[in-house]
């Protein structure tokens, strides 16, 4: 199974100390450059950094299709354009993101995209978390945006 993250997925379940979930669905996750970037030098320091850097399971990987990054990163941030392209590059099962409009991206590209709710939302039907009321309460008080109609 092919995993691209966007940074909110990372940071996200990080904040609630649940990035391990991801290793338990998916096995590996790739991230691009940029995603490493944000998360783990530009927020040295916050949620997330240190756990990416650590996780051996998430592994960068370069993006081959500069124009497509340059393309969309005139609409969108550096890594979210770089996940996109890198997603498409890949055939990726996934594409782990929540910003609206980079979703909005992904889908008219026939990207497959799922959210930080949606995973936790698997996790909990494969068993791996008990309550999801608890998770997603836990997200929202850590001060993590979500929207439940997408």
């Amino acid at each position: 199974m092919i995993v691209i993250a966007d940074s909110s997925c990372l940071i996200g379940l990080s904040k609630i100390g649940r990035l391990d979930v991801l290793r338990q669905l998916f096995g590996n996750v790739l991230i691009p450059p940029a995603v490493f970037d944000e998360v783990v030098i530009k927020g040295r320091g916050r949620p997330g950094a240190s756990e990416v850097r650590q996780a051996e399971w998430i592994l960068t990987t370069p993006v081959n299709n500069r124009l497509a990054v340059e393309m969309s990163h005139l609409y969108l941030g550096i890594g979210e354009s770089e996940a996109i392209a890198l997603a498409a590059e890949h055939h990726a099962d996934f594409l782990l993101r929540d910003d609206w409009k980079a979703r909005q991206v992904a889908l008219a590209l026939q990207l497959p995209v799922i959210g930080t709710v949606a995973i936790l939302q698997k996790a909990y039907e494969k068993g791996i978390i008990n309550d999801i009321r608890a998770e997603i309460d836990a997200l929202r008080q850590a001060g993590f945006r979500y929207d439940l109609t997408i």
